[in-house]
């Protein structure tokens, strides 16, 4: 095994670390691939739900349309300034789209849990409001790499 593979595990978030970052994060940077071939990143805010990751997009954006025309994705939220402060997970995998597009707020049990947490995390409030320009899509990762050099004890200091 090479010096970077065991660094890369010495440097990999547990299920609880990752799980409490992800919670507590609210932006993230979502990577879609136009039919063209043309890459595309924007920031967007999440929730996660201990298992998939849910995004609240517009549904009349580039990112939206890349998805439905190809739902790989790529996601990464990090946090950190400097080198021995950065930290962060990449996950990756299939959109799924869930409820209505764009979504006015017909039942749909799939966001009943997730629709509340969403609007308390990022808005401050109780409830969804829907303005039938959002819609819902969640991505159950296929792979998840993640890294936390705060755990390097031998980082040269400044």
């Amino acid at each position: 095994m090479t010096a970077t593979q065991r660094r890369g595990r010495r440097i990999m978030m547990s299920t609880q670390e990752l799980d409490a970052f992800l919670t507590e994060q609210r932006t993230c940077r979502v990577a879609t691939v136009a039919a063209d071939g043309t890459p595309h990143v924007s920031p967007l805010w999440f929730l996660w739900d201990g298992t998939s990751l849910w995004l609240y997009s517009l549904a009349r954006s580039r990112r939206w349309a890349d998805l439905r025309a190809d739902g790989r994705v790529a996601v990464v939220v990090d946090a950190g300034e400097e080198y021995g402060e950065l930290h962060g997970v990449e996950l990756s995998g299939r959109i799924e789209f869930v409820g209505e597009s764009p979504r006015t707020g017909e039942p749909c049990a799939e966001l009943e849990a997730v629709e509340p947490l969403f609007a308390h995390k990022n808005f401050g409030l109780s409830e969804m409001f829907h303005d039938g320009r959002h819609a819902w899509a969640r991505l159950t990762p296929d792979k998840i790499a993640s890294w936390d050099f705060r755990k390097l004890t031998d980082l040269p200091t400044p």
